[in-house]
């Protein structure tokens, strides 16, 4: 027996973000300048969960097919649910890990890249990517986070990480 589903309850499309690491480098996605929602900014690599995926081995089958690298040690840091003002939502789970190696793939969902830890602050990045930064390159892995992204009247993103709220301008 499968269990049941309300069609009258909130739906979500499932997803990952992976966020490996270097050294002191991270690889980040540079979305296509067409990307409908962040033309030319960095990102994690990731996208969508398929049917009979888990969720790792999603996000491995994404490093893979975006970068040409192995993820290694690869762990879930944290959810997020994103509340996109309609349903389904998004529901995305945040991973992070080590590589080595120089991406071989590129492509229409990006150019990946070795970016040093120091150049973040100055790179486009999507506008949760450098909450996303300090939480996973600064934190011990304890247990994984859990948040809410919605976006406010004035169309800023607020994030509600374990009953606690920032807003990004």
């Amino acid at each position: 027996m499968s269990p049941s589903v309300d069609p009258n309850r909130y739906t979500v499309i499932p997803r990952t973000l992976s966020f490996l690491q270097r050294a002191d480098e991270v690889l980040l996605l540079r979305l296509p300048s067409d990307h409908p929602d962040w033309p030319g900014r960095y990102n994690g690599v990731g996208g969508h969960i398929d049917i009979g995926e888990d969720a790792a081995g999603a996000a491995r089958r994404e490093i893979r097919e975006e970068t040409g690298l192995e993820a290694e040690d690869l762990r879930l840091r944290g959810t997020v649910l994103i509340e996109t003002g309609q349903t389904p939502g998004i529901a995305l789970y945040i991973f992070s890990g080590r590589a080595s190696g120089t991406p071989s793939v590129s492509g229409r969902a990006g150019e990946p890249r070795w970016v040093n830890r120091a150049e973040l602050a100055r790179l486009p990045l999507v506008e949760d990517v450098p909450t996303l930064m300090r939480l996973l390159l600064e934190s011990p892995i304890e247990s994984p986070f859990s948040a809410l992204y919605q976006y406010t009247a004035r169309g800023e993103l607020e994030m509600v990480f374990d009953g606690a709220a920032t807003t990004q301008g």
